[in-house]
């Protein structure tokens, strides 16, 4: 039975690696709970992914192309919502071994960065997918019609949500450099040029598609994350 350290302060390593073992199996048996149901309604998560590409039409290219994409699809659900339960478990884990102050700091920081990972995804579902489909859909229009694959669209969406989730941290690792004293906001604000440069060349890596008005809008979303960074710590005096 996983005990508390808060309760019991004397526990053995081999106490802790229990408590480990469990908490990561709890995480992970909700994980696959979660993945199974995914995949049960993977008609109903495909429509939703499919939504910005409305009008095109998605072809089967290899046999058990959509049986494979749809259990990638599955397993990505699950990861994403079950992510928050597996942070929770993390928290439980770390938390009673800390002091006040560190505990004070490190939950905003754990719930923010959750947060700020699901703004991120909604963000590129909403403004950036539909703003790149649109340049790709008409972008030859006249010389080609659009039929796209099913595995092949979906890879590109997926690697979208969660590129944008990931650079939606930005904020979240200024905090950390700041209250460590790595680095300080006005430090920060002095490199504003750089990041400018920088977030340019993130969303061009960022964004599995080319087109121009995509990479703008990620380039924006990123400085405007590194300018909240900086308000941030300016209020945290860092």
């Amino acid at each position: 039975m996983t005990q508390n350290l808060n309760h019991n302060p004397n526990m053995s390593i081999f106490e802790h690696l229990e408590e480990l073992r469990q908490r990561v199996f709890t995480s992970l048996i909700l994980f696959i709970i979660v993945t199974i149901i995914s995949f049960l309604h993977i008609k109903n998560i495909s429509y939703i992914l499919q939504q910005p590409a409305i009008g095109i039409k998605f072809l089967q290219l290899a046999p058990g192309e959509y049986f494979f994409a749809s259990v990638k699809i599955a397993i990505y659900t699950g990861f994403t919502i079950s992510s928050p339960f597996t942070v929770y478990q993390i928290m439980l884990f770390i938390l009673p071994g800390l002091t006040k102050k560190e505990i004070s700091i490190i939950i905003p920081i754990l719930i923010s960065s959750i947060f700020l990972f699901f703004i991120g995804i909604l963000f590129a579902y909403k403004i950036l997918a539909p703003a790149a489909l649109k340049f790709l859909i008409h972008y030859g229009e006249n010389i080609v019609e659009p039929m796209w694959s099913f595995e092949q669209y979906f890879n590109f969406i997926i690697l979208l949500l969660f590129s944008t989730g990931i650079s939606f941290q930005i904020p979240i690792i200024q905090v950390i450099l700041g209250i460590t004293n790595i680095t300080s906001s006005n430090q920060m604000l002095k490199y504003w040029k750089y990041i400018l440069f920088i977030s340019t060349i993130l969303s061009a890596i960022l964004t599995p598609s080319t087109d121009p008005l995509t990479q703008i809008c990620l380039s924006i979303a990123i400085i405007l994350l590194y300018l909240g960074g900086i308000i941030i710590l300016k209020s945290l005096n860092k």
